[in-house]
């Protein structure tokens, strides 16, 4: 999962295309935004946050692309199963 594919990752368990931001900030939105120089290693970090009047809130910041990714669509994936729209498949009997 990348930056690339997590929109679409995130549409199959019924998130909002909406209140996802990928590659820029935007007000009401989960954001992921790549820092816009890379570090002394060449690497680029990452960064996951909501978004509201200007102000970032539950900002997490990650040195590699697909953990940012992965930690985005965890994070979301979790409030649709609170929400009840995805949840455990029945157990067999």
């Amino acid at each position: 999962m990348n930056a690339e594919s997590v929109g679409e990752w995130l549409g199959a368990v019924g998130v909002p295309a909406e209140i996802v931001s990928i590659g820029a900030e935007a007000d009401n939105r989960w954001c992921l935004v790549r820092d816009d120089a890379p570090d002394d290693e060449g690497r680029y970090g990452w960064e996951v946050f909501w978004r509201e009047q200007g102000n970032r809130y539950d900002w997490a910041r990650f040195t590699n692309e697909q953990v940012a990714c992965h930690y985005l669509f965890g994070r979301l994936t979790w409030a649709q199963v609170v929400r009840g729209v995805v949840g455990t498949l029945p157990t067999p009997a």
